[in-house]
C-alpha cells in the first residue's frame, strides 16, 4: 500500500511526519459562537509526541524541546491547539499547518555570527565627539571674573 499525501505532514525537506504518529483531540471552543458552540466540539489539539518518535535524531529531539519548550510537557509531548474556525475540518487543517510551521522554526540552524571590529574612522569620531562634549561641560564651570 502506498503512502497517500494526506496521511505524510511535511516539515522540511529532510522530515516527514506519518499522520499516525499525531494524536487529535476534539473538545468544545471558547467564546463565541451561537448556539453551535455549546453542541459541537470544533477545538482540534493536536498531540506529538516527541520524546519517543522513532522519526527524529537525537539533534534534532533537543532542539524541539528547547525551542518549544512552553509547548511541551513533562512526559515530552508537544501540544497544539486550533479553534479558529467554526468547523472541525478547518480546525484539523489548521493544527497540521501549524504544528509543520513549529517544528520547521524550531528545526532552523541560526547563522552563525561573524565578529566584527568597530573601524578606526569610528572610534576616532567617538572619542572627539566625547572630547567636544567634555569641553562644552569643562567650559560651563568657568566663571568670568569680576572685571568683565
Amino acid at each position: 500500500m502506498r503512502a497517500n499525501a494526506d496521511d505524510i505532514v511535511e516539515i522540511n525537506p529532510t522530515l516527514a511526519i506519518p499522520r499516525a504518529e499525531l494524536r487529535f483531540v476534539c473538545s468544545r471552543s471558547p467564546g463565541p459562537g451561537g448556539q453551535n458552540v455549546n453542541k459541537v466540539n470544533t477545538r482540534v489539539t493536536l498531540h506529538f509526541d516527541v520524546a519517543t518518535s522513532p522519526l527524529l535524531t537525537e539533534a534534532q529531539r533537543a532542539r524541539i524541546l528547547d525551542k518549544l519548550s512552553t509547548r511541551i510537557d513533562r512526559s515530552g509531548v508537544l501540544r497544539v491547539v486550533s479553534s479558529r474556525h467554526r468547523t472541525q475540518i478547518a480546525n484539523r487543517r489548521a493544527v497540521v499547518q501549524r504544528f509543520a510551521e513549529l517544528l520547521a522554526d524550531a528545526l532552523l540552524r541560526p547563522k552563525p555570527r561573524k565578529q566584527t571590529r568597530v573601524s578606526k574612522g569610528a572610534i576616532a569620531r567617538r572619542l572627539e565627539t566625547k572630547a567636544q562634549r567634555s569641553a562644552v561641560k569643562r567650559l560651563r564651570g568657568v566663571r568670568p571674573s569680576p572685571d568683565e
